[in-house]
């Protein structure tokens, strides 16, 4: 965990803090709206992933009442301060890391079956 955010961090030009909830965001969402066996092969590549998903509350309640997918996620993310620009830096660095650990058939795997990602990719 600690790799990818401050290749997040670095990258984005965020704050580590900013990074470690936004990674927590994303990784929920895929979790829950992506291709299950291969969002939990690059969850389980990510050390201190569960933690992060289950800190920044993408584990369901409250983010489900509020609804899901997508948007609901860019809502989220620019709660954070984030902008367009930088949520797309992010989400671009994270399929690099995710292809650098499950390889880009997996990672392609879950940008395809993932409702709107293929837009970041």
């Amino acid at each position: 965990m600690d790799e990818l955010i401050g290749r997040l961090a670095t990258n984005a030009s965020i704050d580590s803090a900013v990074a470690e909830k936004t990674v927590g965001i994303i990784l929920g969402f895929l979790r829950s709206e992506g291709p299950s066996d291969s969002v939990q092969a690059l969850i389980d590549q990510i050390p201190g992933a569960e933690g992060a998903i289950e800190a920044s509350g993408s584990g369901g309640g409250l983010s489900r009442l509020m609804g899901g997918g997508l948007m609901a996620v860019g809502t989220r993310l620019m709660g954070l301060g984030l902008g367009m620009s930088d949520i797309q830096t992010i989400a671009r660095e994270l399929f690099r890391f995710g292809r650098d650990k499950i390889g880009a058939d997996q990672m392609g795997k879950i940008i395809a079956g993932t409702p709107g990602l293929s837009q970041f990719a």
